[in-house]
């Protein structure tokens, strides 16, 4: 296939998998998804603000593109919760949701999100995601879930809207207004809820979501027939195809709408390829980054003239789509031609579809986002991660959205930025109770060499890194003064720049100034040849520097003071079982010295 095709037209990288058997598969998994997404795509629309049909658009055009021009076999596109969150909170400031100015705004903003996702695939920006860390996503879904509860609260008690993206505000208003509750809307509410709880243990292979639509809408319409309650609903959808729509170009909408959409394009990529990756270890599939950016920029683009927002991989129906036996792209396709068959049946069943059963059914999605074992998991490894998570929780509760999950990033970035800035020193020695005498870190009443300090450096040596190299030195010099011989290991040093070239030189002069020498071993060979060619090994001196830590002792053991070594009980070296011919010295002019 030549490569220009190849970059127009990556769908057909993968025709040869396409057989008489596989279509039958795609054909099934595409008529599971189509059942599946059908609840949700109508629930993560109201989620968003938006009115229903447009969630379940979202899943058409969109889905088809995104499978067709990304590079994942199994990932579906669509609405998902996390996003449709995002849309809630950044563009009901700006207009009333459901009304025509925000549907306008909401329209613009996946036109922007598919000019920024297009460009960065384009530019082959694809890595980039890897820059968001999974910790920061944890703490931003088990965030947003919140979000979602506060903001149903209202809709499940039937009071009247708290209209506040913000988590506490939210709660505030909807206390001020709980005596209001209605208890028809409620109990329509409660029956969904463990509807859904209680299908989505028992019924496996029927979509829970559907279930507990039903049973939530004919429970409804059997309290308003017993003249018990009136109960509000969403209304007639309208079925059959998206229908078409034209966003604005107005510049000023454009930079009001900027930040929302930034950060939309971050948080789409990222389940994306998060998504895309995670199934494909398990088919043992390869993920092109910069395809599924490209993929997603485009189903955007689309998805702004066909009446959809902002979408993205959905991780329930892309896990749906592969465990039903897909094959290729093509059952995504399929769930969404068969999609818009189903809206044609059911469309105008929706006028019988309660809100109170749309906020039961977010309640068990919002549960759904909260990964409280991946959070005891972070808790145990990593403080730094905790603090993190923790961090991108409490932002999504109290700052805007398209905020809070870039202050999770920069929270990141700094803890990495301060792991790295610290390189570790670690003093080591011989293990005398191993043939091979590993060097192995120092504990309390460890058997030392008093003439002879070896420390382990363990992290990168650059600009941000050399201070604190040099501090830990003094401090090292400072505990024992009496050793007159510094070996640094550097077998930990992965990458050092010219910033820490120097800060080696300098180090090698504070050793020299407090009366010892500083030698070096184990170093990589990219390490090695940075300080040959900017002269810096030179300075430091050249025979001053060996490739293992065997020939360093090697070399410094005849440096070792006689007396001392005749008083000295650690023998910790294996030249110290070596008794050296009469007469030698251990005491070597500087001249001779390494």
């Amino acid at each position: 296939m030549a490569p220009l095709a190849a970059r127009l037209f990556p769908f057909l990288a993968w025709r040869h998998r396409v057989s008489a058997a596989s279509l039958r598969a795609d054909l099934l998994a595409g008529a599971v998804g189509a059942l599946v997404v059908l609840p949700q795509g109508v629930a993560y629309a109201t989620l968003a603000g938006m009115p229903p049909q447009y969630g379940l658009y979202c899943a058409i055009v969109p889905a088809i593109v995104a499978a067709l021009w990304g590079s994942s076999w199994h990932l579906v596109s669509g609405p998902t919760n996390a996003l449709s969150l995002v849309v809630l909170a950044t563009v009901a400031p700006l207009a009333t949701p459901g009304s025509g100015d925000y549907i306008g705004l909401v329209l613009t903003l996946t036109l922007l999100v598919g000019f920024v996702q297009l460009a960065m695939g384009l530019a082959r920006l694809g890595a980039l995601v890897n820059f968001i860390s999974h910790t920061v996503i944890v703490g931003f879904t088990a965030g947003a879930a919140l979000l979602i509860v506060a903001a149903q609260l209202p809709r499940f008690f039937g009071v009247p809207s708290a209209g506040s993206a913000n988590f506490f505000g939210g709660l505030h208003a909807f206390g001020r207004h709980l005596a209001q509750f209605d208890p028809a809307i409620t109990a329509t509410g409660v029956v969904t809820l463990l509807a859904a709880i209680v299908s989505r243990k028992t019924l496996k292979r029927i979509p829970y979501m559907a279930v507990a639509m039903v049973v939530g809408s004919v429970f409804a319409y059997v309290l308003e027939r017993a003249g018990l309650g009136r109960i509000p609903t969403v209304g007639a959808l309208p079925s059959g195809m998206p229908q078409p729509s034209l966003p604005s170009f107005d510049l000023d909408t454009w930079r009001t709408l900027a930040p929302a959409a930034l950060a939309l394009t971050v948080l789409g990529l990222t389940e994306a390829v998060s998504i895309a990756r995670a199934i494909a270890q398990k088919s043992g599939q390869r993920i092109d980054g910069n395809q599924e950016f490209i993929g997603q920029g485009l189903s955007n683009l689309a998805g702004a003239f066909t009446s959809s927002y902002p979408s993205s991989g959905s991780f329930n129906r892309s896990g749906v789509n592969y465990e039903a036996g897909a094959h290729t792209p093509l059952a995504a396709v399929a769930a969404a031609i068969l999609l818009m068959g189903i809206l044609f049946a059911v469309a105008p069943l929706a006028a019988f579809l309660p809100h109170a059963v749309m906020a039961g059914l977010l309640f068990v999605v919002a549960w759904g986002l909260i990964d409280f074992a991946e959070m005891r998991r972070v808790a145990r490894t990593s403080r730094g991660d905790l603090v993190v998570l923790v961090v991108t929780f409490v932002a999504t509760l109290t700052i805007a959205l398209e905020v809070a999950i870039f202050v999770g990033m920069l929270a990141s970035l700094l803890f990495y930025l301060n792991r790295t800035t610290h390189p570790s020193l670690t003093r080591v020695g011989p293990d005398a109770r191993t043939p091979q005498r590993r060097f192995i870190p120092e504990q309390d009443g460890t058997r030392r060499c008093p003439q002879l300090d070896i420390l382990r450096v363990d992290g990168s040596l650059f600009f941000g890194a050399v201070e604190h190299v040099r501090d830990e030195i003094e401090q090292a010099r400072r505990e024992r003064p009496e050793a007159s011989h510094v070996l640094l290991v550097g077998s930990g040093v992965n990458f050092i720049d010219v910033a820490g070239c120097d800060g080696l030189v300098q180090t090698s002069r504070y050793v020299r100034d407090t009366g010892a020498s500083m030698y070096l071993c184990n170093l990589k060979p990219a390490v090695h040849a940075a300080l040959l060619r900017g002269g810096f090994a030179t300075e430091i001196g050249t025979q001053r520097i060996f490739p293992t830590k065997a020939d360093a002792i090697r070399a410094l053991y005849p440096l070792l003071d006689n007396a001392t070594c005749a008083t000295c009980q650690a023998r910790i070296f294996t030249e110290c079982h070596v008794a050296l011919p009469n007469g030698t010295p251990r005491i070597v002019p500087m001249a001779a010295h390494p």
